[in-house]
């Protein structure tokens, strides 16, 4: 992968895995477009998805510090509920990635006529949570059963073009959390899946073998999409305090639109 690919990508990466898009969705459309434009296939898409997802990982975990350190102290009720809200998730993800014959399993992953469907589902996603009054509960205060809903729209997103973030604030606004606790139960419930992800998805690269991008530019990927989504996860919280999520719905629904045409005509 050459360099300006990787940043791209990244750049890509660290936007939408925050922001209410679906990043899996729209890196397939970008590298999907670099090849329409003639550039070769990208052959070590895998590695590069680890380390662009490690990066965002590290923009959790520094933007939610202070959260994640209460997960040790006052908070240690929420981490049995993170557990809960991560199996869903944890279970459909083996049985794509593990159990499902590896042909129909790149047709759900990596489908991008698939994303272009599953845009719009997300900005509906979107324009109904806006619709719920605006709840009082905290996190810590959620029940399993209301740990296990928000789990279930959280597996749904392992459909490209479903927006993780967007699906489980939905789902949390859904159950009546505060605008902010919502976001942050949403971002918290990502560290285990983001890691399981990566860590399921090393096993491949250790099977197969690495396919020979440099060091130096998996690196840069990193830390670009590290800084990246720092910046879009700022942003994407004042939009969620604001009650403006909705809004993502006007660039998602004409974009599911135009892919689909692109890939049916």
């Amino acid at each position: 992968m050459t360099l300006l690919e990787i940043i791209l990508l990244a750049i890509v990466q660290g936007l939408t895995e925050f922001l209410p898009v679906s990043s899996s969705g729209h890196l397939l459309v970008v590298n999907e477009l670099l090849e329409s434009l003639g550039r070769p296939p990208v052959e070590d898409l895998l590695e590069v998805s680890i380390v662009l997802h490690l990066g965002t990982l590290a923009a959790v975990l520094v933007f939610y510090r202070r959260e994640i350190a209460r997960l040790f102290g006052s908070d240690r009720r929420v981490l049995g509920l993170l557990i809960l809200g991560t199996l869903p998730a944890a279970v459909l993800g083996v049985l794509i990635k593990k159990v499902m014959p590896e042909a129909q399993s790149k047709m759900v992953l990596d489908n991008v006529l698939l994303a272009g469907f599953m845009f719009p589902i997300t900005a509906l996603l979107l324009v109904w949570s806006e619709r719920h009054a605006v709840g009082e509960k905290s996190y810590s205060q959620l029940s399993w059963r209301q740990v296990l809903v928000i789990g279930l729209f959280q597996a749904g997103a392992l459909l490209p073009g479903i927006s993780r973030s967007g699906a489980t604030i939905a789902a949390g606004l859904s159950v009546g959390l505060r605008r902010e606790a919502s976001a942050a139960y949403a971002f918290l419930l990502s560290i285990p899946v983001i890691a399981g992800a990566g860590l399921l998805e090393s096993v491949d690269i250790f099977q197969q073998g690495s396919t020979g991008t440099p060091p130096s530019t998996l690196a840069l990927g990193f830390l670009i999409s590290m800084l990246v989504g720092l910046g879009a996860l700022s942003l994407l919280i004042r939009w969620v305090r604001r009650g403006r999520l909705e809004q993502f719905a006007y660039y998602l629904v004409p974009l599911g639109i135009a892919v689909v045409l692109w890939q049916v005509c």
